[in-house]
């Protein structure tokens, strides 16, 4: 199981938009997502996936080649992976959403003396960025990691009835050699267990 290091608030700001009734019960019909934009040293072409869950509470986004690492054999652009996606979102129509909590998993193997950081933020085009979540990985570590942010329900943003809006997701891995040396350490955000995979949650509203 994969160990929880720590879990984190995310502010988040509030936009102008109709007011909408608060709804327990996600939408029946199917949501899709459209990748609109990948960019970063940690996602490359084709290293990247995105699916939705079957009962529409959240969606996943897989990465395969997303390490970063420091120390013999890296390069020193490797200490530092970044990945920026753009997301449309389909719904079915009379609900809106927002995203209540984000959970980060993957895996560190961390010298004594290195540390590794994860990081990440995520907004609704057209409100303001998110601050980035900073969560600390210190070595010796060499394990599976996960972090959960979660956002309260008076600071939820819902992105506005009636219109589709990128949803822009920001993640970022950087590992530092502090006093281990030349030893080797990295930190990844990747799928090669198919169980590994960052997943956003939905809160649901119907609309006026």
């Amino acid at each position: 199981m994969l160990s929880a290091l720590a879990a984190a608030g995310v502010a988040l700001a509030m936009i102008t938009a109709p007011q909408a009734a608060p709804s327990d019960n996600p939408p029946t019909d199917r949501i899709t997502i459209d990748v609109v934009t990948v960019n970063g040293s940690g996602c490359p072409a084709g290293t990247t996936a995105v699916a939705v869950s079957s009962d529409n509470t959240a969606f996943t986004v897989t990465y395969s080649d997303y390490t970063a690492q420091v120390g013999d054999g890296a390069a020193p652009t490797d200490m530092r992976k970044n990945c920026q996606l753009a997301l449309r979102l389909h719904i079915p129509q009379g609900f809106t959403y927002a995203i209540a909590q984000a959970d980060y998993r993957g895996f560190a193997h961390l010298a004594s003396g290195a540390e590794g950081l994860q990081q990440a933020s995520y907004y609704i085009q057209g409100t303001s960025p998110t601050h980035y979540v900073k969560n600390p990985v210190g070595g010796p570590y060499s394990d599976n990691w996960q972090f959960t942010d979660k956002t309260d329900m008076a600071e939820l943003v819902y992105a506005p009835c009636g219109e589709e809006r990128n949803l822009n997701v920001n993640t970022e891995l950087r590992v530092y050699k502090g006093d281990s040396g030349n030893a080797s350490s990295f930190m990844s955000m990747d799928s090669t267990d198919a169980g590994v995979s960052t997943k956003y949650h939905f809160h649901w509203k119907k609309c006026p």
